[in-house]
């Protein structure tokens, strides 16, 4: 017999291994790190602006707003602060199925946002960072005409003798467009959520996105927070196909300065730096 040759069986039994072999590989591979060093990708250099620019037209929320780099960090504020001018700091790259992680700092009075997916009109999916009485942070909304929004509770402040602030109440959100069964496929409790979140110190945010009616789920400091399902969603202001055709499969990342001098207290800022995604 020629010992170079294999039998008809063998050759099944080759192939039918083969795709274990690759997967333990592969997992291997992710257990030592290798996967994920590769595929995460710095979207700010900590020094410049280089990679983003603001909104080219103006929008609802202004003309663009004013974005530093301070210290390693990049700032957002209304430009000039407390003249209601805001807007949105865009990447010059599009994003479709993704998975971005940010440290945030916001001062106490921002309203601002991670909005991804997003168009130059600055219509998006959008990520609260509401940092003031009655806002959230980390559900999930759109930026839109008719936009649907959705969370289950929102936040006030608590303040000590000096006027530091130490804590949050919770209260569920009264409307009855923000909050109903099948609005979301997980939300945190009111306590997980305090629990999660730092006072005074940098979060970290995680968001993922995937699909064509995106599933969007987010993270703060390694706490679920919402888990959105665009194919299912039952909110009566989610219009599915609207939005699929409007956004399409990808858009830029953004960050938002909330317009209106109501919406953002004079001098305060929101602070991002460590922005990465992985496609």
């Amino acid at each position: 017999m020629n010992n170079n040759c294999i039998t008809r069986r063998e050759m099944l039994a080759r192939l039918t291994m083969a795709p274990a072999l690759l997967l333990a590989f592969r997992t291997d591979l992710m257990a030592n790190g290798y996967e994920k060093k590769k595929k995460w990708v710095r979207l700010f250099d900590g020094k410049s602006l280089n990679g983003w620019h603001t909104n080219q037209q103006k929008i609802g929320h202004g003309t663009g707003g004013r974005w530093q780099v301070e210290n390693g960090t990049l700032t957002g504020e209304q430009d000039p602060p407390g003249s209601g001018n805001g807007g949105i700091l865009m990447s010059d790259k599009k994003y479709g199925d993704f998975e971005l992680e940010v440290e945030l700092a916001p001062d106490w009075g921002v309203d601002s946002g991670v909005f991804i997916r997003c168009n130059d009109r600055g219509e998006c999916f959008q990520i609260y960072v509401d940092y003031h009485d009655q806002g959230h942070v980390a559900y999930i909304s759109t930026e839109e005409k008719d936009r649907m929004y959705i969370r289950p509770f929102f936040i006030n402040r608590i303040l000590d003798a000096n006027g530091r602030l130490t804590g949050f109440e919770t209260k569920p959100d009264p409307r009855k467009e923000a909050w109903g069964e099948g609005f979301l496929r997980y939300n945190c409790s009111p306590e997980e959520w305090k629990k999660a979140w730092k006072i005074g110190r940098w979060n970290t945010l995680r968001i993922r996105c995937t699909g064509k009616y995106p599933r969007i789920t987010t993270w703060i400091n390694g706490v679920m927070i919402a888990d959105f399902d665009g194919e299912t969603c039952a909110s009566p202001l989610y219009k599915k196909e609207e939005l699929a055709e409007k956004l399409g499969r990808e858009g830029h990342i953004a960050f938002q300065v909330h317009g209106g001098k109501g919406s953002w207290t004079e001098g305060a800022k929101c602070r991002w730096r460590n922005i990465r995604v992985k496609s």
